[in-house]
Parts: structure tokens; C-alpha cells; sequence
């Protein structure tokens, strides 16, 4: 019985697309590292006393696909940190240090997540869809109203 990891596994990548919708950063780390390992035999002499698997060019644009498309979901993820942070009680000087960013670019950076997640509620009802996901007005305007909490101030 071939699994979903197992199918993941005999996967080509060679864009970031080629990773599906919600593949685990883990599997993707995964094969970036079988990839990487190969790479980095490039290294070795010649004359290197044991086998080893050399790196070729479909190792080189997996390496920077998969870098990519980890990227994305890492970037994907932001907003959704930030919002789980303020509502469990980081303050805005919390956010921005552990983002290594100002105070107004972390406000800023939940309010254009808010902004997708809106839309995205928005697009659904438009549709028609009885059960849209994203934010209602009213989810909306709480979170945004969390972007009025002084640099030091908590949602407690």
C-alpha cells in the first residue's frame, strides 16, 4: 500500500509548485536534505574511499525549489503567529523584537494578514458559500482593533 509520504517521496520538484497544497515543512525538509547531501558529495575528492551518491543538476533546482517553496510557507505562516502572539498576550515591543522588526511594521504586517483573511471571507460570501472561512466583519474588527494596543500594552 503506497502512502500519501510514500508518493511525496518518489515526487520530482522542480518549482515551487510542484510541492502540494500542505505538505509538512518536515517532508520537504526532508527531501531538501537527501538533495543537499547529494550536492555536497560534489566535494569530495575523486578518489573518495567510499560510494557516494554525487549531486546533479535536478539536485541543484530541487534544492531551490523546495528552499522556495518552504519559504512561502514559512512567510504564509507569519500573520497567523503574529495574531496567535497578541491574543495570548505578547505585547506590540514583544511582536516587533521577535519579528527583529519596528512596532508599526508588525502592526502593519497583521493588518495586510487580516486585510487576506477578510477577502477571503468576502470572496466566499460573495459565491454564495453558506460556511465561508476568513474573517467576519465583526472578527475583522476586533483584530484590527488590536492594532490600536500601545507598543506595550496587552490584550488581557
Amino acid at each position: 500500500m503506497t502512502t500519501e509520504h510514500d508518493h511525496w517521496k518518489a515526487q520530482t520538484v522542480r518549482r515551487p509548485d510542484d510541492v502540494p497544497p500542505g505538505t509538512p515543512l518536515l517532508w520537504q525538509i526532508e527531501k531538501l536534505t537527501e538533495h543537499s547531501d547529494r550536492l555536497m558529495n560534489n566535494d569530495l575528492p575523486a578518489d573518495f574511499p567510499y560510494k557516494v551518491e554525487r549531486g546533479d543538476v535536478g539536485d541543484a533546482l530541487a534544492a531551490i525549489a523546495l528552499r522556495e517553496s518552504m519559504h512561502r510557507d514559512i512567510e504564509h505562516g507569519r500573520g497567523t503567529r503574529v495574531h496567535d502572539a497578541i491574543k495570548l498576550g505578547a505585547t506590540w515591543s514583544e511582536l516587533a523584537t521577535a519579528l527583529d522588526i519596528t512596532t508599526d511594521a508588525a502592526r502593519a504586517l497583521l493588518r495586510t494578514w487580516a486585510d487576506g483573511q477578510h477577502n477571503l471571507y468576502q470572496h466566499y460570501v460573495d459565491r454564495g458559500d453558506t460556511r465561508p472561512v476568513g474573517f467576519d466583519p465583526d472578527k475583522y474588527a476586533a483584530l484590527l482593533a488590536l492594532t490600536e494596543l500601545g507598543d506595550d500594552e496587552d490584550n488581557a
